[in-house]
This record gives C-alpha cells, sequence and structure tokens, in this order.
C-alpha cells in the first residue's frame, strides 16, 4: 500500500479530533486550539464523552453521532481506546487518521492496523507531533507554534525536530506545505509520503528528517520518483550506531548500518547533510531559489576576509568559483575605486556604500558568466549595511521588471544588531540570506549537491562488454554442494571455483593434506613459477594471515614443507578448537607494482545485499578507505563507487606508475553485483586482495559465507534488479529474428535512430505533437526506468541490433492499474510489431496482477483502436477532449 487514500490525509475537507478537551496543558487542549486558530475552512468537530461543547464548539459523545463521515481524524486518546476507535470510524467513513497518543504496545497496534485494513483506513503514526497543511489553514498537531503557508515539504520521525524546525524559518519568513510527523510509523511511512509528495504541486523541494528506513525497496523506489522531479534533503540521525557485526570478513567488520544509508542515499538522488544547522540552511536556500542550472559562483563582499572565508568553504566542498569575462573586469575597473579585487571574490572595498554596490551587481548579473551570486556585507562606520541590503533588493527587482535573466542570489549580512534589518528585508523579499560565509556556501552547495546528484542519475552507462558469459549453473553447484554439506563457508578452492564461474581471474589454487603433499604440489607449481605460497584451509579461521596462516615466496618444495609443518604446530597451538582441513598451494604472483584492493559484499538489515570497494590488503581496517553501494551495478555505477575512494586517485596513475585497468575493476564489481543477484545464497564475500595493474586484475583470496534461501532468506534487493528472465527470442515472418527484452539504461544509444524511423504524423500519435525533442534528458527517463513500477518491452533486430520498438507501462503508486504507450519503427507498421510488443505487455501486466492497462489515443489513431479492440480494450471518448479515446483493458479475472 503507498498513496491509497492519502488526498484525505493531505487535502482533508473535515477534521474530527478526538480527545479534544478544555483542560489546561492537555494535549487534546492544545490540539483543539491549534486546529480552531489555523483558519481551516472544512468542518472542523471534537469526540470526548465527558463534555458537550469545548471553547464554544459542540462536543460529541461518539464518532456515531458526528454529523458526517470526516476526511481525516486526529486521536489523543488513551492507547486502548484506539483500535475500537479505529474501527468505528472506518465504518463511518473515515479514510485516514493521525494518531498522536504514544506508548501504543505491540498488541495495541496490530488490533489497530487490523482494524484499519478493511477499509483501506491510512494511519499516520502513533507517537507523532501530528499534521500541519499550511496552504490549508490545518494544524492538527500539538506543537506551540503554527508553521508559516510556503512551498517546502517536511517529513520527520522527530516531533520535538518539528517544532525546532517549524520555529527557527518562521522566524525567517520561511514557509511550507507539509509539517509531517510520522512518529512509530505503524502505517505510512517515508516510501508513502515521498510517493505522495513526488506528484504533489504544493511543494517544491522535500526536507527529510531519518532515523530509520522501513520498507527498503518501497522507500528507494519512491525517493528516486521524488528527487528525479524536486530537491530531496536528508538528514539521518545515528550515523555511528553499531552496525550488526560479521565476524567473518573484513566486510562485515567495514560495513555498518549508516554506510548502507549512504548508498541508498546516493543512489536515489538524495542530498545527504550531517548537521542540523545544514538542515537550516538546506530549508533557507530552498525556500528562496530552488533551482540552479549549473555551479559557478561569484561573490561580491565589501570585506576581503569575508570572500576569503567563503572562498575556503567553498573549496573544502569541491565548489567552483566564476572565472571573470575580460570584459567584466573592465566594466568594474570603469566604475570601482582602483583598490578593488580585480578578481572573484569581488570586493568593492571596506567604504562601500548602496551606489556601489547595485552597481557592482548589476555589472555582474549582466555578465551571464556566473551561475550564482552571493553578495556579502561586513558592518562598518563608512557606509550603512541596511541601504547596501535595500540597493541589493532594488538591483534585483529592477532587473526582473526589465525581463533580464536571473541567477540565483544569495546574501551574507555580518554581525548581530547591524545586520538584523537587512535580514528582515531579504526575509521579505524571498532572497537567501545566511549568518555566515560558511552557511552561505553551504547553502550553495545543497543547490550544486542536487544538480550534481540529477547529473549523474541521468548519465548513459556504457554498455557491458561484449561476449561476457556467466556460468550460472557451476556457480549454482558450488553453492548448493557446500549446503548439502553443512558448510556455511566456502573453502577457498569453492570459493574461487565460484568467481570463475563469473568470470573473475583467480589464481589457480591446489590442495594438500599433509605437509609432505605441500612439498609435492609446490615442486610442480615451481617447475613453471619462480615461488610459491602456501595457507592454512581451515573453515574456522577467516583471517589466515592474522593467525600466521600464510607464507609467501617459497622458492623450493622444502621450504614449502618446512613452512606447513611449522604453521600446524603453531595454529594447533595457539588454536586447537579450530578444525585444520589441510593446505592451499598455488603460485607466487609477481605484480610487484599492483594495487591491493578489496570487493566484498555483505547483507544490511535495512536494505539487503551492499557491495563495497576500496583498498584492500591486511591494513584494511585501518585504512577505512572504502565505499558502498546497494546492486544492481552497471559499468557506470560501478565506476562512481570507485570515484568515492581515495584509492581511485592512485589507480589512475602517478609519477611512473601507469594507470591501473579501471575497465577491469569496474568490470569486476558489476560481475559480483550479478553474482550477488542470481545467488541469494551469498551473504557475504570478501575478495582481498584483488590485485590490480595496468595487466588487469586477478584475485588472490576470496571467503564467500552462503546459507539456505529456504531456510533463511536473505534480507530483499532494495532496488528492482533488471529482469532478465523476461527475455525471449521471437521470429516474425515480415520482420526477422528478434529479441524481446526489458529496456535498459545503455538502450539510449539506439533511440536516435529509431527517430529516424518514425514518420511525423506517428510522431504526433505517440507523444500527441509531431515535434517531440528526442532530448537526452528525455531518453534518458525512457531507458533508465524503475522496474518496481514501471517496464518497458523493446524489440532488437538480432540481425542489426536496432531498436525497431518499444512498449511500456508505468504503474500508479498502489501497483494496481498501468498507464501503457507503444511506439514502432513507421517502416514496420502492419506486419505484426506492435501487436507483440502489445501482447508481450499485457501478459506482463497479468503475471504481476495489475487490475488494468489504461491509455490515451488520438481519435484518428484507427490501426491503434483497431488493435485495442481485438485485444479486447474498452474505448471510451474523453470527457475532457473529444479527439481523445481513453482505452481501458481490464486485467483480473481475464487470465
Amino acid at each position: 500500500m503507498t498513496v491509497r487514500n492519502l488526498e484525505f490525509l493531505f487535502a482533508p475537507k473535515s477534521v474530527v479530533l478526538i480527545g479534544a478537551s478544555p483542560q489546561p496543558g492537555s494535549v487534546g487542549k492544545i490540539a483543539a486550539a491549534n486546529l480552531a486558530a489555523g483558519g481551516f475552512t472544512g468542518a472542523i468537530w471534537y469526540v470526548n464523552p465527558k463534555y458537550t461543547e469545548i471553547d464554544g464548539q459542540p462536543c460529541y459523545k461518539s464518532v456515531a453521532e458526528l454529523p458526517g463521515a470526516p476526511d481525516l481524524a486526529v486521536i489523543a486518546t488513551p492507547a486502548a481506546t484506539i483500535p475500537k476507535l479505529i474501527e468505528e470510524l472506518g465504518k463511518k467513513g473515515t479514510r485516514a487518521v493521525v494518531v498522536i497518543t504514544a506508548g501504543v504496545t505491540q498488541d495495541i497496534r496490530k488490533e489497530m492496523l487490523e482494524a484499519a485494513r478493511p477499509h483501506v483506513l491510512r494511519i499516520q503514526g502513533p507517537n507523532c507531533l501530528g499534521l500541519m497543511l499550511p496552504p490549508l489553514g490545518l494544524d492538527a498537531s500539538f506543537g506551540n507554534r503554527a508553521p508559516l503557508s510556503g512551498d517546502i515539504a517536511f517529513v520527520s520521525q522527530s516531533g520535538a525536530l518539528i517544532t525546532a524546525i517549524v520555529d527557527w524559518a518562521a522566524g525567517r519568513g520561511i514557509g511550507f506545505s507539509h509539517v509531517v510527523s510520522l512518529g512509530d510509523m505503524a502505517d505510512i511511512d517515508f516510501g508513502d509520503v515521498l510517493d505522495f509528495l513526488a506528484g504533489d504541486a504544493k511543494s517544491h523541494a522535500i526536507l527529510l528528517y531519518i532515523e530509520q528506513v522501513t520498507h527498503a525497496a518501497k522507500f528507494m523506489s519512491a525517493a528516486r520518483r521524488a528527487a528525479r522531479v524536486k530537491p530531496v534533503i536528508v538528514i539521518k540521525a545515528g550515523r555511528h550506531a553499531e552496525g550488526a557485526k560479521a565476524a567473518q570478513s573484513h566486510t562485515g567488520a567495514l560495513a555498518g548500518a549508516d554506510s548502507a544509508y549512504e548508498a541508498a542515499f546516493r543512489r536515489a538522488g538524495l542530498v545527504r547533510v550531517l548537521e542540523l544547522q545544514d538542515l537550516f540552511n538546506a530549508a533557507e536556500i530552498l525556500a528562496r531559489q530552488p533551482r540552479m542550472l549549473g555551479e559557478r559562483l561569484t561573490i561580491l563582499t565589501n570585506g576581503g576576509g569575508a570572500g576569503v572565508l567563503a572562498v575556503d568553504r567553498l573549496a573544502d566542498l569541491h565548489g567552483h568559483l566564476t572565472v571573470l569575462p575580460k570584459t567584466t573586469i573592465s566594466a568594474l575597473n570603469a566604475v570601482m575605486p582602483a583598490t578593488w579585487s580585480k578578481g572573484n571574490p569581488v570586493d568593492i572595498v571596506g567604504d562601500a556604500d548602496a551606489n556601489r554596490y547595485a552597481t557592482a551587481l548589476d555589472i555582474l548579473a549582466d555578465a551571464d558568466a556566473a551561475d550564482a551570486i552571493l553578495v556579502m556585507n561586513c558592518p562598518t562606520a563608512l557606509a550603512s549595511s541596511t541601504e547596501a541590503a535595500k540597493a541589493v533588493v532594488d538591483a534585483r527587482k529592477r532587473r526582473h521588471d526589465a525581463g533580464k535573466s536571473d541567477q540565483p542570489l544569495l546574501t551574507c549580512w555580518l554581525g548581530d544588531s547591524a545586520a538584523k534589518e537587512a535580514r528582515d528585508l531579504f526575509a521579505r523579499e524571498q532572497i537567501a540570506t545566511f549568518e555566515t560565509p560558511a552557511a552561505a556556501i553551504e547553502g550553495f552547495m545543497q543547490l550544486v549537491s542536487y544538480a550534481r546528484a540529477q547529473e549523474e542519475m541521468m548519465a548513459t552507462p556504457p554498455a557491458m562488454p561484449s561476449g561476457i558469459a556467466f556460468d550460472v549453473g557451476a556457480a549454482t553447484t558450488v553453492i548448493a554442494s557446500s549446503l548439502a554439506r553443512g558448510q556455511d563457508m566456502l573453502s577457498e578452492v569453492d570459493a574461487k571455483a565460484l568467481l570463475a564461474a563469473y568470470g573473475i581471474p583467480v589464481v589457480l589454487t591446489h590442495v594438500a593434506k599433509t605437509p609432505e603433499d605441500v612439498a609435492t604440489i609446490a615442486a610442480k607449481v615451481l617447475a613453471d613459477d619462480k615461488s610459491c605460497v602456501i595457507k592454512i584451509l581451515s573453515d574456522d579461521i577467516s583471517h589466515k594471515s592474522d593467525v600466521g596462516g600464510v607464507r609467501l615466496g617459497l622458492e623450493s618444495a622444502d621450504a614449502a614443507r618446512d613452512a606447513a609443518k611449522a604453521m600446524l604446530e603453531r595454529i594447533t597451538r595457539e588454536h586447537p578448537n579450530a578444525r585444520i582441513d589441510g593446505f592451499t598451494v598455488q603460485a607466487m604472483v609477481q605484480r610487484p607494482r599492483a594495487h591491493e584492493l578489496i570487493i566484498g559484499v555483505s547483507e544490511d538489515a535495512t536494505f539487503g545485499p551492499i557491495l563495497m570497494f576500496g583498498a584492500g590488503g591486511t591494513s584494511v581496517e585501518v585504512m577505512a578507505d572504502t565505499a558502498q553501494a546497494l546492486p544492481p551495478l552497471d559499468m557506470k555505477l560501478a565506476r562512481d563507487l570507485m570515484r568515492h575512494t581515495r584509492v581511485q586517485k592512485l589507480l589512475e596513475g602517478y609519477r611512473d606508475r601507469p594507470p591501473a585497468d579501471l575497465e577491469q575493476i569496474a568490470l569486476t564489481l558489476a560481475k559480483i553485483s550479478a553474482m550477488v543477484i542470481a545467488h541469494p545464497e551469498i551473504r557475504e564475500l570478501d575478495i582481498n586482495p584483488l590485485l590490480a595493474d595496468e595487466k588487469g586484475v586477478i584475485a588472490l583470496d576470496a571467503r564467500v559465507r552462503v546459507a539456505s534461501q529456504t531456510e533463511k532468506p536473505r534480507q530483499p534487493m532494495a532496488i528492482t534488479p533488471y529482469p532478465a528472465h523476461e527475455e525471449r527470442h521471437v521470429t516474425l515472418p515480415d520482420v526477422g529474428n528478434l529479441h524481446i527484452r526489458p529496456i535498459r539504461p545503455e538502450d539510449e544509444r539506439l533511440y536516435a535512430d529509431l527517430r529516424k524511423r518514425v514518420t511525423p504524423a506517428d510522431m504526433r500519435m505517440r507523444f500527441f505533437t509531431a515535434g517531440q525533442n528526442f532530448s537526452h534528458k528525455l531518453i534518458a527517463r525512457l531507458t533508465q526506468i524503475d522496474y518496481a513500477r514501471e517496464m518497458a518491452f523493446v524489440a532488437i533486430d538480432e540481425a542489426t541490433g536496432a531498436l525497431l520498438g518499444v512498449a511500456r507501462m508505468v504503474s500508479d503508486p498502489n501497483r494496481t492499474r498501468a498507464e501503457y504507450a507503444v511506439l514502432v519503427a513507421s517502416d514496420l507498421k502492419g506486419q505484426g510489431l506492435g501487436w507483440l510488443l502489445m501482447q508481450t505487455l499485457i501478459d506482463y501486466a497479468r503475471r504481476e496482477k495489475f487490475t488494468a492497462l489504461v491509455g490515451d489515443v488520438i481519435a484518428e489513431n484507427a490501426a491503434m483502436l483497431n488493435m485495442c479492440r481485438d485485444l479486447g480494450f474498452k474505448i471510451e471518448t474523453s470527457p475532457d477532449d473529444s479527439t481523445i479515446n481513453r482505452v481501458t483493458l481490464h486485467l483480473v479475472g481475464s487470465g
């Protein structure tokens, strides 16, 4: 369940407060006063059997006595009463409830949800501050002040934090479209609210305070949808909380709950901040200037020191200063004092008056070189800070009235009493203002981070190298054999066999039972190599080097035998309970200039499998140079993961050390991702070290922990992977051999040729306009889909690799109905391709248990309408436009 009935929560026409009270200091009293004072124009009712009226407002004894069915109910009564009230409200016709009450036990929570289920009644809370919808004048909370009306949505698990944010924002003239206190999230959670807000026109940006995510897959899908259309800024509490410890791998030791959240936020395109002040800064900038097209910042100041502080903070956050054009410098030279800075920051000297500020700002804005301008002021006795602020406001108004382009404008008036009037003026004029240079830069970088996140989300990934094939059967056999033996840790030999099945280069490894066997095998290995390595073979020892279980560079069979004897004696003495299965012998890989890397997999309790990459070797925990990502990974996402580590810079080459083969490293990450998706039995994996240099990569050691998916199911993946099982090969007599498969992000490259094969008339039939611009942004939206809520099937010509047609469906957030569309090359019309793609889409929708497929078809599109009739669609004229037909195929019970 996602947005179903949330319209009654976020756009109610009537509200009832159950537990309203006249008792001073009670939650019922405060909530009633807030409701009455908010300006809500709909009906407001009170229920409390103890009273007949409260503050002059009639009070009913029960839900049954209410004169109508309230859209929204707010409950502030003892926990034990809640299930019965929910049942009564559901029967009355209410479809949304805010449960403020704290102390709701698990048993009561279960009863509450069971009472709500038959009526699809949605519950916010329990244990929450309430709900505030300023544009509607609705304050259904027990907060201490009502927020101003605006276009920022704020969603929080902490009620106390809401009161702090609302109070701070009110003092700065910042308003909200929604203020939602989620509390314990018994029903409505972050995923539900984000899904609703993604399609909400009132909110232009979203702030989130998160303590924990429930239903990770729903959260990821909704967060990605929301972040595509508006900035989403998140602060996550508990960054250093202890995560689940897995003692058997480096990955388990290094991965924690916060690293998974970091990976999830990055993947969804959310902008994360670490401090509450950063969230305040985000609110300030988003309220005034929610969009920005570039990253170049010009700083205008009357104080050189303040400008330097701003530049330092900009550099800390990897921001970019505008390079001033020569014409701009010349224009400033003509009107500024000779001592001005001659560069960016533009320091117009401490005696700068209002006129100098206005003149400089006009020149900088006219240059059109900056993507944003930060105007700063340090109070001096030589000029009025307030007059300078008025000049900035007037200059902005003049530009607006003249129809000139407006870059985002930020201000920072330093000081206290000298700056107060200026800050109040900026707030009234909806100009972002900050108290310190650092705060201003951090606010600016919120917009930059959002723009960067959008760019990353829209980037077209490179295709996987051709000819790659995985031996899934061999990998399955390795895992199944280990589980059948009752072993949850694969032996070193089996672990490397698993990697080899996915095309990851490994060192050939031999097993020896005794030191004498070690000598025999070592002699054979040394016939081809200069030296060999021996390791202890034991499922009870995770990190062999920590217990003296690894010997390197052995150059003779005798040396190998003696090392094995000494190793066995030491480990038996110091670890008497460890079961020793023998030794492994392998050639010593001679790649002295290679980098030691680690690639790992662990299972997060919230987000499921998570991949790790970073600097490897025996000091991996000490170096702690790792980053995490959620699977699935393509080649672009793999490279993005690599870029979040310090070792990436070393891998790019330095001095006389050539760059490592970055493509092969990224490919190894993509292969591990594919392995994790195909084999949910894998719960933990370490490749450490993975050697990487200009020659490629090779895995020297690997540890893999597995578990039965039947007996101990893995936490589900947070992101729905590419549905490879939907692929099939079909032959159409007049078209040829086709590969019908779900769309992939890299298919963007194929759209240009398909566009050439679609006539303007057919383009109009599909997009309702003949001039549809197939921009990168549009095609990225069409190809980079969320398989959890969308599906698109492409028809690929197996002979040429050309894209011949696409059929797609986009689900509503409740995943019950989906809207479809089809596009086929015009020269292939009438040859059965459109029918094949539509039938494929219908079959998929049926398997996924959708109730209906719907679409809008231009009335003159006879071919599509005839096909819809033949497929069983119901065709009706749109009530809003007689030139459009609405077609519907009901799927439930249809096969």
